[in-house]
């Protein structure tokens, strides 16, 4: 387990590291961190790299919000998998400034939650799950240039992407390939081809 001095020499380079599942600890670090880059630089770009099996759609919401939110771009790496919430923040990055790497498998789907007690509260339970379902998929929409419909069809069940599929369906803007890695801020010459494969 890396130690807290790695992420934090990281996030020095103005690099954050969301390797685990989404969770409200994490995310609440993750939102400090994106604000705090921004308070101290407003007009260099944010790295967020991802290798998560997603997690909880509201810590997930936080993080979205504060991309949104904070002055910089915010750059995205997807690195290993970058699966539901993981997908999702990873297409939220800065349009043209998200990427991939060669073989990190990304995985879309419609979000789950099991619900028990009486049955007004399984009815309230199922309406939150449905909404949210419409939320995402309108977001997903809005990141890939895909329709709501299309989306809410491809997310139905379980659909997993290679990096190759993430770019032509609009997840990601670039992938990184050998010997022409991406630390922070470099483009490699094959950017221009993987925009042309779009």
């Amino acid at each position: 387990m890396l130690g807290d001095s790695v992420y934090q020499r990281l996030l020095k380079s103005r690099i954050i590291w969301l390797g685990s599942e989404v969770k409200q600890e994490n995310a609440n670090e993750i939102c400090a961190q994106l604000m705090l880059l921004a308070a101290e630089d407003p007009d260099s770009d944010i790295y967020l790299y991802i290798n998560s099996p997603g997690g909880s759609v509201t810590a997930g919401m936080a993080i979205y919000d504060t991309m949104q939110y904070v002055q910089p771009d915010v750059v995205t790496v997807g690195m290993g998998m970058a699966a539901s919430m993981g997908q999702f923040l990873l297409s939220a990055g800065t349009k043209g400034k998200r990427y991939i790497t060669p073989h990190t498998r990304v995985l879309m789907h419609q979000p789950s939650g099991g619900a028990g007690g009486v049955a007004a509260d399984i009815r309230i339970n199922a309406d939150l799950i449905l909404a949210m379902k419409r939320e995402l998929s309108e977001l997903n929409a809005e990141h890939t240039g895909k329709s709501v419909e299309q989306i809410l069809q491809d997310s139905e069940r379980d659909r997993w992407f290679t990096a190759q599929e993430a770019l032509e369906y609009g997840f990601v803007d670039h992938i990184i390939q050998p010997s022409q890695a991406m630390l922070k801020g470099e483009k490699s010459d094959s950017d221009n081809n993987a925009e042309g494969d779009r």
